[in-house]
């Protein structure tokens, strides 16, 4: 069977009798990519699980609006990446500083590993969360969801020469601290 395409799940949205099957077919299809990436910020499951529910319900109250001027991927990153800034700003009131919120990032990613588990990783998503804001979304972005910097660019509404120089930052700092670690 053929896959479902972001253009033909839109059209089966748009139209009345179809849309709850429409964004059940986009629901399917971006849920564990758009989970992975909201999971890669904020660390914990029981967080990201939150925050996914409330990126489909965001995108499911706004996705008339989209326009098609990026993919829709990039539009249902963008949704995701909001609702993760907007939990950290939310934390920010009860927490001193940007470095809190990582210390406890760091924290939660240390209680959530099993013993067992390869400490290489965890070392490396330590070294990630200990990355200021910018950088940090720009790296998971770019690393792990291998998306070009055309498409961060949407999604974090920045020049391309600007997420470039923050990638190579924190790539520079990723490498120091696992150096360091070793």
């Amino acid at each position: 069977m053929n896959e479902t395409t972001d253009e033909q799940i839109l059209s089966l949205f748009r139209a009345a009798g179809t849309k709850d099957r429409g964004f059940t077919l986009l629901m399917d299809r971006y849920n564990t990519r758009i989970y992975w990436h909201i999971r890669r910020l904020v660390v914990s499951h029981e967080d990201a699980q939150d925050l996914l529910q409330e990126t489909f319900i965001n995108v499911y109250k706004h996705l008339h609006t989209f326009t098609g001027d990026s993919k829709l991927y990039t539009w249902l990153y963008r949704v995701a990446t909001n609702e993760c800034l907007r939990l950290f700003r939310e934390r920010k009131r009860f927490l001193a500083s940007f470095e809190e919120i990582n210390e406890k990032l760091v924290d939660t990613l240390h209680d959530t590993c099993a013993g067992d588990s390869d400490q290489i990783l965890v070392q490396l998503q330590e070294a990630i969360l200990r990355l200021p804001e910018k950088q940090r979304l720009v790296f998971n972005l770019r690393y792990y969801d291998e998306l070009p910097y055309e498409e961060i660019s949407k999604i974090l509404d920045s020049s391309v020469s600007a997420l470039k120089t923050n990638y190579h930052l924190a790539s520079s700092k990723v490498k120091a601290f696992m150096m360091k670690e070793v």
